[in-house]
């Protein structure tokens, strides 16, 4: 019985929004154990799980799983409006938000609304005119988090974006890309 009980506990703990599993490093909490073991991974750098396509890691299967519709082109999330598709189902999500008008993030200095938090964080930045995202190597900052994670590559040397043509890589997408147009100006 202990066992049952133990289940409801923690699923009762879902709904309540309560998060017993708290990170050691950031304080990040979790309301499954899993969610936690997978978090560490980002303090660790662990990424277990590999692309066969294009050999890019990850630390959690699902994102892998995600990453998957990129090279198969699925995009099995249809929004019921308008019939535009998505390869994630969390951008589904925010996509609805326009149809419906739903504004979840609020600032509580100026009332303005958002329908996605990132908006709400750059949006806050220009009110204390500080960076929310700090380089812990250099200490530079940022507004955004995927400014900083791109940043951090800076030290890190890594080069994720690879071109399958002539193999050199890169550390951002848009530099990846704006090299494939280099060799499509070839082939014209």
């Amino acid at each position: 019985m202990s066992g049952r009980t133990d289940n409801l506990r923690k699923h009762v703990c879902i709904h309540s929004g309560m998060r017993l599993y708290i990170c050691s490093v950031c304080n990040k909490s979790f309301t499954h154990r899993n969610g936690l073991y997978n978090h560490r991974r980002t303090h660790s750098g662990q990424r277990p799980y590999t692309c066969t396509f294009c050999m890019k890691p990850f630390n959690e299967k699902t994102s892998l799983r995600n990453h998957l519709h990129v090279h198969s082109g699925e995009r099995p999330h249809i929004c019921d409006v308008c019939n535009k598709s998505f390869r994630q189902l969390v951008h589904l999500k925010i996509h609805q938000r326009i149809h419906n008008r739903e504004r979840l993030y609020t600032c509580v200095k100026c009332t303005k609304s958002f329908r996605q938090q990132v908006h709400l964080q750059t949006h806050w930045c220009m009110h204390n005119g500080g960076r929310l995202y700090t380089c812990d190597v250099c200490n530079k900052s940022f507004s955004q988090k995927g400014v900083l994670k791109t940043h951090l590559r800076v030290h890190t040397k890594e080069h994720p974006y690879v071109c399958v043509l002539c193999n050199k890589s890169f550390s951002q997408e848009n530099s990846l890309k704006r090299h494939q147009q280099m060799h499509v100006q070839e082939h014209l």
